[in-house]
C-alpha cells in the first residue's frame, strides 16, 4: 500500500512538474472557429478565380488581376483565426485560472515565429516571382514546421497536426495546380478535425 501511495505521489509529481513546462490553455474550439474561417475563404477565393480548381487552366493575368483580393481574403481570415484563438485561449486560462502570458508561452510563440516569418517572406517572394503554384504548398509545410516546434511546450496533438500539415503540403507540390483545394483541406477541415479532438479531449 505504501508503495502505491509513492508511485501515485511521483505520477502526480510529474503530472504538475509537466503541466507548469507546457502551455495547456490552447483552445479547441478556436481551431474548429479557424478552419471554418479558412474554408469560407478558399470558397471566396475559388469564386474570384472563376476558373477550375486546376491552376494551369487559370491564365497568369487573370491570377495577377485578382492577386490583392486573394491576398485580402487570406489576411482576413489570418486576422480572424488569430483573434479566435487569443479570445478564447485567454477566457479557457482564465477559467482556469492560468496565465496566458509567461515563459512557456514566450517560448512556444519564438518558436512558432522562425518557421513562419521564413514562409512567409519566401512565399512573397514566390508571388512576387509569378510562382502562384507553389504558393499553397509551401504555406503548408512551413506553417507544419511551426506546429511540429510548438508542439514542445503544449499538447502533444499540436505536432501531430503539423506532421499532417507537412505530409499534405509535400502532396500538393506534387499537384501545384490544385493548390487551393489542399489549402482548404490543410486549414479548413485539419483544423476542424483537430479542434474538435482538442475540445473534446482538453475543452469539456
Amino acid at each position: 500500500m505504501k508503495e502505491k501511495e509513492i508511485q501515485d505521489d511521483l505520477a502526480s509529481i510529474r503530472s504538475l512538474m509537466e503541466r507548469s513546462s507546457k502551455f495547456i490553455s490552447l483552445s479547441g474550439l478556436s481551431g474548429i472557429l479557424a478552419g471554418i474561417y479558412a474554408l469560407i475563404g478558399a470558397a471566396a477565393a475559388f469564386c474570384l478565380i472563376r476558373e477550375p480548381l486546376n491552376y494551369d487552366q487559370v491564365t497568369f493575368l487573370h491570377l495577377l488581376k485578382v492577386l490583392p483580393y486573394l491576398i485580402a481574403i487570406a489576411a482576413v481570415v489570418l486576422i480572424a483565426s488569430i483573434a479566435t484563438c487569443v479570445l478564447l485561449t485567454y477566457q479557457k486560462a482564465k477559467r482556469k485560472g492560468q496565465s496566458i502570458w509567461g515563459k512557456t508561452s514566450r517560448e512556444l510563440l519564438f518558436n512558432m515565429a522562425a518557421p513562419l516569418l521564413t514562409g512567409g517572406l519566401l512565399i512573397i517572394i514566390f508571388l512576387y516571382r509569378g510562382y502562384f503554384g507553389i504558393v499553397a504548398p509551401a504555406s503548408l509545410i512551413f506553417y507544419g514546421l511551426a506546429l511540429l516546434a510548438a508542439g514542445n511546450f503544449t499538447f502533444s496533438d499540436v505536432k501531430f497536426l503539423g506532421i499532417c500539415q507537412i505530409i499534405l503540403g509535400l502532396i500538393a507540390a506534387c499537384l501545384p495546380g490544385y493548390g487551393l483545394l489542399f489549402w482548404a483541406l490543410g486549414f479548413g477541415v485539419l483544423h476542424i478535425v483537430y479542434g474538435s479532438v482538442m475540445y473534446l479531449k482538453y475543452d469539456r
